[in-house]
């Protein structure tokens, strides 16, 4: 009997390496650093004379990623369930942060990033977003955790605060993703469709107003709509994305080898990565990418099927939710289905903040998957 449970621990500890979320993770960040070099090299030569500037700084990202991913896969599940939430307002503390000259970084007009040593910076939104997914699955059992010892409207303005500063920022991508985030969670909770209507009956007419009545965001829905008819500056972006995809055919132009990232396609290895690798791998290369992405999503969906538990069922939903329209709306952006959105695609894009968030999403998702295979090996 002792043998056997020392079999179960060692087989439990190591669990995480076997599992094809931890696969499809690291294949993912693998054919990032390919596809950041791929579509950096040239820029990064002429902006910072060093053709390799995003490729190592994005092997790091990548390293953190996984270190992160180990680290929140094996925190005790009671520990986040109670204590997890924590982790959001220290989130929101950095974003605020963002807004204080000196320590905020403006880039693009926006207030977005924290300076830190040896020139690099870190997105706080980034994790914001990914702590909502904790903090709205202990909602989920507030009284249950030592959230229930914090009063209703200290948690409401706590949780309310961070997302005024996001417009302010202004980041409304995040804003949205965490607002679709709370619709996606009481759905699944069961909430009654006419207050799901009554709801989105409410904060639609909000949205338009963000949307339509600032210029900058009314002219991306406007050149979404019709980029042809400002090709040269609104519709640029998405025409010379529209154009890499066509070049790439079937099986892509190859690797180094497309012409897009040659200052044609801004924010090549950013936003518009996916295009550069639809022009080099070609629609082949896409559909290994969206087969993985795919791969991940499924699996969240059969984690969350598969948990009995409120709280771990609530949090792979949140997790899951959250990776899927990362995935589709940078997915949709670089097709031209989406107004043009600053949001990175999910390990491909370069970026530490975004890289390093989407290990620990994957991390919960791996702690409760861990939890529910010992469950099963118990019983």
């Amino acid at each position: 009997m002792g043998h056997q449970l020392d079999s179960h621990l060692e087989n439990s500890r190591f669990a995480v390496f076997r599992s094809s979320i931890f696969l499809a993770v690291i294949t993912l960040l693998g054919m990032g650093l390919v596809q950041v070099y791929s579509s950096s090299y040239i820029y990064a030569s002429e902006s910072f004379g060093d053709g390799y500037y995003f490729f190592e700084r994005q092997i790091l990202f990548a390293l953190l990623s996984v270190g992160m991913l180990i680290f929140f896969s094996r925190l005790p599940l009671a520990w986040l369930r109670n204590w997890g939430w924590i982790l959001w307002f220290a989130a929101g503390i950095g974003v605020a942060m963002a807004l204080i000259p000196g320590i905020g970084v403006k880039v693009g007009g926006a207030h977005r990033w924290l300076a830190l040593p040896f020139g690099y910076r870190i997105e706080p939104s980034e994790f914001l977003k990914v702590f909502a997914a904790l903090f709205l699955a202990t909602l989920t059992v507030r009284s249950e955790t030592a959230m229930s010892k914090a009063p209703w409207w200290l948690l409401l303005v706590g949780f309310v605060f961070p997302l005024g500063i996001l417009l302010i920022q202004p980041d409304f991508g995040s804003f949205t993703l965490i607002s679709c985030l709370i619709m996606s969670l009481l759905f699944v909770q069961g909430l009654k469709w006419r207050y799901i209507v009554s709801g989105l009956a409410m904060i639609l007419p909000a949205f338009y107003f963000l949307v339509m009545q600032v210029p900058y965001r009314k002219a991306r829905v406007m050149s979404f709509l019709d980029p042809w008819a400002d090709p040269e500056q609104k519709g640029f972006q998405v025409i010379q994305s529209l154009l890499s995809f066509s070049s790439g055919g079937l099986s892509g132009v190859g690797l180094g080898q497309g012409q897009g990232k040659l200052f044609f396609l801004p924010e090549a290895h950013t936003d518009f990565t996916l295009a550069v690798l639809g022009e080099e791998a070609g629609f082949l290369g896409f559909m290994v990418v969206m087969s993985l992405y795919g791969l991940l999503i499924l699996k969240g969906l059969q984690v969350a099927a598969r948990a009995e538990d409120r709280f771990m069922r609530s949090l792979a939903v949140c997790v899951t939710s959250l990776f899927a329209m990362n995935v589709f709306v940078n997915v949709g952006v670089a097709l031209g289905m989406l107004p043009t959105k600053g949001l990175t695609l999910p390990f491909l894009s370069y970026g530490g903040s975004s890289v390093v968030a989407m290990g620990i999403l994957f991390g919960l998702l791996l702690n409760i998957e861990r939890s529910l295979n010992d469950e099963s090996s118990r019983a």
